[in-house]
């Protein structure tokens, strides 16, 4: 790129003597660029006259790409600055579909207010692993869920999410404060598709701790829709605190013992100026209430068996059981 540059200024100035003044370069270490340069072109891109020089039919031919290549080049430095500002760029997410709203939506809006130039890809799966896969595939920078099964890659850890337990508002756990998991093998159970992790999560976990599960009574691919249907009275589900949006107006409660989950972040470019200043916001908002005491109202006026209504729960899936 040196070399292209000596080459064009020699043609615009019209003579070594200037170009060099121009350059802040000696005469020879000029002479040396060009040769350079017509060893390239395997002829001579300068002609040099009793007063001056002038330029061959080659020079000019390459000194006009030459000033492409380097404008290029000045863009090239000026867009990675711009993106390391936060002032453009690209930041590709993958997201577990029950925390986009809980997690993402208040960062997202934050950064497309500050960061307008910046280009947010946001993609939803239903499994770490499979995000994980995309990952490191290329195919995305970071991804916002559980753990996957395991992984080498740098991880940021976001906070933690109770798993619960969902039940319609008249099922007998609603007379409990809290559901052993032993309790669900007598109970029609709402169970998750194969393909989404947390279908060979809640099978692992129930092994790992001697529980029969029962045969789902259905299947579905959504944790968000699990707690809906078991709201309305289609069985028990187990679901992610994230899955509490919009909240089901069902039973909701602990389990006993209380089970929580990690919420992480992995990047795949830890280094990245602007995937760390993103991860950075994430981090410093880190979770929303992922619990089951942040859902009751204190004060005489609440009824501890039932969870509180957030803002935008007017018709919760409760109104139309029976």
């Amino acid at each position: 790129m040196r070399a292209l540059e000596c080459l064009v200024t020699i043609v615009e100035q019209g003579s070594l003597t200037k170009a060099a003044a121009v350059l802040h370069l000696s005469q020879p270490a000029l002479s040396h660029q060009i040769a350079a340069i017509e060893r390239e072109l395997g002829t001579p891109a300068i002609e040099r006259l009793p007063r001056g020089i002038r330029p061959t039919a080659a020079g000019l031919a390459a000194a006009a790409e030459a000033r492409i290549a380097l404008a290029a080049a000045d863009r090239a430095v000026i867009a990675g600055k711009r993106v390391a500002a936060g002032a453009g760029g690209r930041v590709r997410i993958a997201c577990a579909e029950t925390m986009t709203a809980w997690v993402l939506v208040p960062v997202l809006r934050t950064w497309q207010r500050r960061f307008p130039d910046v280009e947010l890809d946001l993609k939803e799966y239903t499994s770490a692993d499979k995000m994980l896969e995309v990952l490191l595939a290329g195919g995305t920078d970071i991804t916002v869920g559980p753990p996957p099964t395991r992984t080498d890659e740098h991880v940021d850890v976001l906070g933690s999410e109770e798993i619960v337990v969902v039940a319609s508002p008249e099922h007998r756990f609603s007379e409990i404060d809290t559901v052993p998991l032993a309790e669900l093998a007598d109970e029609a159970l709402v169970h998750y598709n194969p393909g989404n992790g947390n279908a060979v999560w809640l099978d692992q976990f129930a092994a790992e701790r001697g529980v029969v599960l029962p045969q789902p009574a259905l299947r579905t691919g959504s944790p968000r829709t699990a707690a809906q249907l078991a709201a309305a009275g289609m069985g028990v589900a187990v679901v992610p605190f994230s899955a509490l949006t919009p909240r089901p107006g069902g039973t909701i409660r602990s389990l006993d013992p209380p089970e929580l989950r990690e919420v992480i972040v992995i990047v795949a470019a830890p280094h990245d100026d602007l995937l760390r200043r993103f991860v950075c916001d994430l981090r410093r908002r880190g979770l929303p209430d992922s619990r089951v005491s942040h859902l009751y109202r204190p004060g005489p006026a609440s009824d501890p068996a039932r969870p509180a209504m957030m803002p935008g729960d007017t018709y919760p899936v409760a109104a139309y059981a029976g």
